[in-house]
């Protein structure tokens, strides 16, 4: 007798390895928002910026380191040009960490899109209100107070941006980003505590060469090193797909059908990393 149709149940268990979901979710109207307003941020900091009168001789002749705090008086007598040229090799290097661990593991390079929206989204936050702050408080810079450092260098807009500490802010949200986000991507890799204690010590690096260079105040620091701290750990998790069990992410059942023939499609995944 030939029959016409039949019910076959198809099942298939594969164990071989397979690329496990990206941690991360992307949804166009929340990105368009986010760099929307990164953007717009770092648009007003470069329009504030150019609102800032520059220190003149006679309004530097009249400042006094003791009207600083206490707290914060003792940067004033720092000024060191190669500090700060390193601040930005420290900076840079936490920066290049990020993309070394974006290109140079297969998991995130293949999710290298999302990864890389991430980190622009967390950057663009970061630096734009930090520098409309910036041009907003209009504080004094230590070296300012300063009768070692030049006169040229006092007497330019970047000598009035001290709060809060842009370089804290970019090095702490980079360090946070790629701690948070390797740990994310390999939740049981025993390089977790290497990525995070190399990024924090390249962050707390930076912040420590801006202070010898006479560039910012405690306060100035602590603020931006929270600040960033912020950025590098919100972005990525306002993104982290929430809710999604381990049986849910390996196990894929959906109906099957050849035609002449209905059945269900079971498949069973091994997850590698």
């Amino acid at each position: 007798m030939r029959l016409r149709s039949w019910f076959i149940i198809h099942c298939a268990l594969f164990i071989s390895p397979v690329l496990a979901q990206s941690p991360y979710q992307l949804k166009t109207g929340q990105e368009i928002t986010l760099l929307g307003i990164g953007v717009a941020s770092m648009g007003a900091s470069v329009a504030l910026n150019r609102t800032i009168d520059p220190l003149t001789e006679s309004e530097i002749a009249t400042l006094n380191r003791t009207d600083i705090s206490a707290f914060d008086r003792q940067a004033t007598y720092h000024w060191s040009e190669r500090a700060n040229q390193l601040s930005d090799i420290t900076l840079f290097s936490d920066v290049a960490l990020v993309g070394a661990l974006a290109l140079g593991t297969k998991t995130m390079r293949q999710d290298f899109k999302t990864v890389a929206i991430l980190y622009v989204e967390t950057m663009l936050l970061s630096n734009g209100i930090e520098g409309s702050i910036k041009a907003i408080t209009q504080r004094n810079r230590p070296f300012v107070y300063n009768p070692d450092a030049p006169l040229d260098v006092k007497l330019t807009r970047d000598a009035r941006q001290s709060f809060f500490s842009g370089h804290a802010a970019s090095s702490f949200a980079t360090a946070v980003f790629a701690g948070e986000v390797f740990r994310h991507y390999f939740p049981h890799s025993r390089l977790k505590p290497v990525i995070w204690i190399g990024s924090l010590g390249l962050a707390t690096a930076t912040a420590v060469l801006r202070y010898e260079a006479g560039k910012h105040y405690p306060t100035d620091l602590i603020t931006g090193a929270a600040f960033g701290s912020l950025m590098g750990w919100g972005i990525p998790k306002l993104h982290e797909v929430k809710n999604r069990s381990a049986l849910g992410r390996r196990l894929d059942v959906q109906p099957w059908s050849s035609g002449s023939a209905n059945g269900i499609y079971v498949r069973f995944a091994v997850f590698s990393r």
